[in-house]
């Protein structure tokens, strides 16, 4: 929604209070005054494109003020009646917060913030930075686009190559928060999967050729294959594990390794490809104890030095940990407890807490897991840990 009416106001923060308003609106007469629409989404839509061209009518916004957005004229709008050369708003929004005249951080923040309708609190999680420098962030690259009169459209196909990265990375950061949502009482966020999903597949079809483009969706559908049996009918989190693997979804699970397949084959793997090889080693593994774990940390190692990241070195140390033993996996998480960025996160305590339990070193991991909780704002992840912290008090 937000999408569709930067499209009409080219103004972004008049465009979040008109959508903001719309849904005021609908809380206060839906089920109210008036039944909810059969098409609320259009309702919403129409409702905040009104309220801002009723706004931009008597502020004189087109006489008074330059736009923040500048719409090509190649490209007619809807209000025109022509169908542009890809019809998505949610697309022309990505590639005009992606500009190359901002930040690498400032595209994923303010995309992120702005398309998928993110709190700043949980893009500052997503982001491992505090909340106030991550307003401050957002705000700069708002009047960044201003100042620079940055195009709300896609770009030609010629400008997309240079392009695409940033793009690719805010797909995935949209896609992994909507996997594991930051904070909520849902584990996923469907809306930011099937997004994220969605709109890689708009980009494969933009850019066929590019292996990195099949291999973010490949690496999408091989682990959102798994979606249906990350939650226990009880709404108890199943780690991978205890998954009924026959549910898995072996369409998505095909796709992806097809997709995977075809990236290879185009271009020397990128980190996205490499992601997406140790998904499909999950995927196509028969049983947890089947896993072959050799491969994965190889994988890691791959990864490592394509993308340098404390993540990435969180999760080949959990790999490690599966193939040589609970001591191996803690000793190499040790270095990661020095980085300023993983001070706040829980996965790399909840990581610690498990080789502890492994290990029967019950107090050290009551307060790994104690500390883990304390850093974790979904539900059902707190849930979990708090019941593996029952778990260790008893042994205490």
């Amino acid at each position: 929604m937000l999408a569709a009416t930067v499209h009409y106001t080219r103004d972004l923060d008049l465009a979040e209070e008109c959508v903001q308003d719309a849904y005021a609106q609908a809380l206060q007469t839906w089920g109210r005054r008036t039944p909810v629409p059969a098409r609320p989404g259009a309702w919403l839509t129409s409702v905040a494109r009104n309220r801002a061209l009723d706004r931009m009518r008597r502020a004189s916004v087109w006489r008074r003020a330059l736009p923040l957005l500048v719409v090509d004229e190649a490209v007619p709008g809807p209000e025109e009646g022509v169908e542009a050369p890809v019809d998505d708003d949610r697309l022309r929004l990505i590639f005009t917060c992606c500009h190359p005249a901002l930040s690498r951080d400032a595209q994923v923040a303010l995309t992120l913030r702005l398309l998928c309708g993110l709190s700043t609190v949980e893009v500052a999680r997503a982001f491992l930075v505090q909340e106030t420098t991550m307003a401050a962030r957002i705000t700069r690259a708002k009047k960044k686009i201003s100042a620079a009169r940055i195009p709300y459209r896609v770009p030609a196909r010629e400008e997309l190559p240079e392009r695409v990265d940033a793009v690719l990375e805010v797909l995935h950061l949209v896609f992994t928060t909507g996997h594991a949502a930051p904070v909520g009482e849902s584990l996923i966020r469907r809306d930011l999967v099937d997004g994220a999903i969605g709109l890689a597949r708009v980009m494969h079809v933009l850019l066929p050729q590019n292996g990195e483009v099949a291999g973010l969706l490949a690496l999408m559908l091989l682990i959102d294959s798994r979606r249906e049996t990350r939650v226990g009918a009880d709404g108890r989190l199943l780690l991978l594990a205890e998954q009924d693997r026959s549910r898995w979804d072996t369409d998505q699970i095909n796709e992806g390794v097809a997709l995977l397949v075809e990236s290879l084959r185009r271009q020397p793997p990128g980190r996205y490809a490499v992601q997406a090889a140790i998904a499909a080693v999950h995927a196509e593994s028969p049983s947890w104890a089947d896993t072959d774990w050799a491969e994965i940390v190889a994988l890691y190692d791959v990864l490592r030095s394509l993308w340098p990241s404390p993540v990435v070195d969180l999760n080949r140390a959990v790999a490690l940990g599966m193939r040589d033993g609970p001591e191996a996996g803690l000793a190499a998480l040790e270095p990661l407890l020095d980085v300023p960025a993983m001070a706040t996160y829980g996965y790399l305590s909840a990581a610690r807490a498990d080789f502890l339990r492994r290990l029967q070193r019950w107090a050290e991991a009551e307060a790994a897991y104690a500390e883990a909780l304390a850093l974790t704002g979904n539900e059902v992840e707190r849930a979990f840990l708090a019941g593996r912290l029952r778990e260790i008090r008893d042994h205490v």
